[in-house]
């Protein structure tokens, strides 16, 4: 991704730019439909294949401190137990 990362999209702690870069659109399309089960994200992006690059990518903004109220996962804050799952 040769994009410029903007300020306001890292400007606090817990916010994050993810640069995927995925063997086909399915795989990439599944990491960023789990990332929004999560946290609180951009959502399914647009998906560019670039000729002189293997595999397909995509970009996610993702707030990290906000997690997807239906779901139990997400970070542990300092000193927090992290919930567990039906997945653990």
């Amino acid at each position: 991704m040769d994009s410029v990362i903007d300020a306001r999209h890292v400007s606090e702690p817990g916010l994050v730019v993810l640069d995927i870069t995925a063997a086909d659109e399915e795989t990439a399309l599944a990491l960023m439909n789990e990332l929004q089960q999560l946290w609180a994200t951009s959502g399914l992006t647009e998906i560019r294949r670039d000729p002189a690059q293997p595999g397909v990518r995509a970009r996610v903004h993702a707030d990290i401190r906000r997690t997807n109220p239906g779901s139990e996962a997400g970070l542990r804050q300092d000193g927090e137990k992290q919930a567990a799952t039906a997945d653990q």
